[in-house]
């Protein structure tokens, strides 16, 4: 590619290119993200998303910058690209002679995994499945505003008199918020509940974009640009983390590729829909309509994605244990069952309960327990709460810390 854009003597050239990137895209940053999936496990997917995303734009922004300092001293072509063919030369050699297939490790994870199988993988993802459409169309959106962000922002700053050095300060908070921030937010994506992050991110992204055209003072749009930065960090590392969580290992590559595939288009259709509507009705309505899509798409998330609840405390079961309603299901394998149980849990193997599930009343109170709360519990509570059982948490401690 690099070497197209050196030679290009026609804008086919430079088209061409862009589309072996977008190819490459596809290729080597969807294999990237999946095996750090595979490698790091359930636990830590969502910090070792955050240090992906954190890696990857903080790369951008370094030979962005060092392409910009050799293109201001020797010219547009060939130096700055040359940067590139060293970049892909270390890049694939690096890949030959070092990384080494995961493949093992989606086959063990898969062996023991109780999640199941999607039985239309693109529908679900896209739309059906209440966890998976609701990060999906929220990953599209979120793509979508900051299309808009791009091309409008600009635009904006230049209408209220800034100069391109106020306008590139101000443009530079987002990204590098964004960036930075997601070396926290992964990390929380593994300890926080990701509906709230999801929401809570969502949310802050359309009210700052809601605020863009009523304001006018330089600190002012730092801060909404800060915001910005803030809702998109939130969301960015646990979208990927979500997706990861809610799909089978065998399927978790491609249900991550049609996540993807939705989210960038938001690219697009953000900047095809933000200019239409910026011809038609003017570049506050254009601002506008996208801060509302995006909280609406905020509220989306909290009214249709369950909620991942944390565990309940023993000394709380033993006070529901006196109601009718309340279930209590050891997931553990009959021997570990036998071994020693709460004398109220009823026994279900993990990798069976949705199929026993199918009779029980939705609206009953289920808690899941196994040896030490946290693992096979956590996981079967949140199976139950994906197909619709809302009032289901884990024991905490699990039968160990039950006395």
């Amino acid at each position: 590619m690099p070497f197209m854009l050196i030679y290009a003597d026609a804008w086919s050239w430079i088209v061409a290119a862009n589309i072996l990137l977008g190819i490459h895209q596809g290729f080597a940053w969807s294999s990237t993200v999946v095996m750090k999936m595979d490698l790091v496990g359930e636990k830590d997917r969502g910090l070792a998303m955050g240090l992906n995303e954190f890696a990857g734009y903080l790369a951008v922004a370094a030979v962005a910058f060092l392409t910009g300092l050799l293109a201001a001293e020797y010219g547009p072509r060939p130096v700055p690209f040359q940067v590139g063919i060293g970049i892909a030369v270390v890049g694939l050699l690096l890949t030959v002679l070092w990384v080494k297939d995961t493949g093992h490790h989606v086959h063990a994870e898969a062996a023991k995994s109780a999640v199941p199988l999607l039985e239309k993988p693109f529908l679900d993802t896209s739309v059906r499945h209440r966890v998976l459409g609701s990060v999906t169309q929220a990953g599209l959106v979120n793509n979508l505003n900051d299309g808009m962000l791009w091309g409008l922002l600009p635009v904006l700053l230049a209408g209220q008199g800034f100069n391109t050095a106020s306008i590139g300060a101000i443009a530079a908070v987002y990204p590098a918020v964004w960036g930075l921030g997601q070396l926290l937010t992964g990390k929380l994506a593994d300890h926080v509940d990701r509906k709230l992050l999801l929401v809570l991110g969502m949310v802050l992204q359309g009210i700052a974009i809601l605020f863009l055209p009523y304001v006018d003072a330089q600190g002012t749009y730092i801060a909404l640009s800060a915001t910005l930065g803030l809702g998109t960090a939130l969301v960015y590392p646990t979208f990927l983390a979500t997706i990861a969580a809610h799909t089978h290992p065998k399927q978790r590559a491609e249900s991550l590729g049609i996540f993807r595939l939705w989210r960038d288009l938001g690219y697009a259709i953000g900047a095809l829909l933000t200019g239409l509507i910026a011809d038609r009705f003017g570049l506050t309505a254009s601002i506008l309509s996208i801060g509302v899509i995006t909280v609406i798409s905020g509220l989306l998330v909290w009214l249709r994605m369950p909620a991942e609840r944390r565990c309940l405390e023993p000394i709380d079961l033993k006070k529901w244990l006196e109601k009718p309603d309340v279930r209590v299901v050891d997931v553990r394998s009959p021997e570990e069952y036998a071994s020693g149980h709460l004398p109220e849990a009823i026994n279900i193997p993990v990798d069976r309960l949705l199929e026993q599930a199918r009779t029980w009343p939705k609206r009953q109170r289920i808690v899941t327990v196994c040896a030490k709360g946290g693992g096979r519990s956590a996981q079967a509570a949140q199976l139950l709460r994906d197909v619709g059982f809302g009032r289901t948490w884990w024991l905490c401690g699990g039968t160990l810390g039950w006395s």
